[in-house]
């Protein structure tokens, strides 16, 4: 594997590869950060870093490649690898605009090489125990999906930016457009509304820091996400799915069995941050990377799945911003 982007979530991808998942030798890492790739190539034990990522990609002992880099760079390097026959997994969003994501998708299809993104929930035991259950009937119809994600802080004004991230919506709720889509079907209208309430300073870059998106899909059924920067107490990520027959509750908020018990009252911890809730998915949704590599199999989150989320969410932010219902067109007419 050869790993080009050692941010945040880089660094915890470079671990994953290097030493948790049996299947994969991290060989190249790159950054374009000055002496960054070389600082975790010494600390992981990876043979060969580079500052530039086409450099890395033409380096005959990468076999496939993993793109953890900004949202807006996405396109360029997910095609340049998928043209040089390395198999590709990109993280979320797949791009900031559907042209990006369909040529995206366009050289997946001319070059027949894998294309899997990165929608690590779908792998996690809770989430995918619910889709098993829910496939099993357990809980009769599904009538309403409802999820919530809640960041204990915000993210730097620079990653906030737009721009470069796609703003709230694309960047942070595009997780619970997926987890819809895969629990419910396709979307047909998106109405959402959303402000900056708790930072100010994400406004002045454009981005808000919460927003609730209200999804009504194709067969009628309904959806609900709440997405928010500023949920203090901790990393708070839960999904219910209201049935006919029963409900499934996704998720967890206290991180460490232990409750204390006082005079004073019962307290507890939280889950700190995206990297301990779903620490186990991204190992997961990495080791299945390797796995259809390995057996040749199509991966199991594709680039029209990226591309249906996104286009979701852009017709939510575009609901947001005209303060009306949006119809969720093919992402085709969408770019017409």
């Amino acid at each position: 594997m050869g790993l080009i982007g050692l941010g945040r979530l880089g660094r915890v991808y470079a671990r994953d590869l290097a030493r948790l998942i049996p299947e994969t030798q991290l060989t190249a890492v790159a950054d374009t950060i000055p002496d960054l790739a070389s600082r975790v190539a010494a600390e992981f034990g990876v043979p060969h870093s580079y500052v530039d990522p086409f450099a890395l990609l033409d380096d005959p002992s990468v076999d496939a490649v993993v793109v953890v880099t900004p949202t807006h760079t996405h396109a360029e390097v997910v095609v340049a690898a998928l043209d040089r026959g390395k198999p590709t997994f990109c993280e979320k969003p797949p791009a900031l605009n559907l042209d990006e994501a369909l040529a995206m998708q366009s050289a997946a299809s001319r070059t027949g090489v894998p294309l899997q993104i990165g929608f690590m929930r779908r792998f996690d035991a809770g989430y995918a125990a619910a889709k098993r259950h829910i496939e099993d009937g357990a809980i009769g119809k599904v009538v309403v999906f409802k999820s919530s994600s809640r960041d204990p802080f915000p993210p730097s004004v620079e990653y906030a930016n737009p721009r470069s991230s796609g703003g709230l919506i694309v960047d942070m709720g595009i997780h619970d457009i997926d987890l819809a889509r895969w629990f419910m079907g396709e979307v047909r209208t998106a109405h959402a509304i959303g402000g900056t309430l708790a930072y100010p300073e994400l406004g002045a870059v454009g981005d808000i820091d919460n927003a609730v998106v209200t999804l009504q899909f194709e067969d009628g059924r309904l959806g609900v996400v709440d997405l928010t920067r500023n949920g203090i107490y901790g990393y708070d990520i839960t999904t219910e799915l209201l049935g006919t027959a029963g409900t499934l509750r996704v998720g967890y908020l206290r991180e460490t069995p232990l409750l204390v018990m006082t005079a004073r009252g019962v307290t507890h911890d939280t889950v700190p941050y995206f990297m301990e809730r779903f620490e186990k998915a991204y190992v997961t949704q990495l080791q299945d990377f390797a796995r259809a590599i390995l057996a040749g199999r199509a991966p199991s989150v594709t680039i029209d799945d990226g591309i249906k989320a996104l286009n979701i969410c852009l017709a939510a932010t575009r609901s947001r911003e005209s303060g009306r219902p949006v119809d969720v067109v093919s992402p085709q007419a969408s770019v017409h």
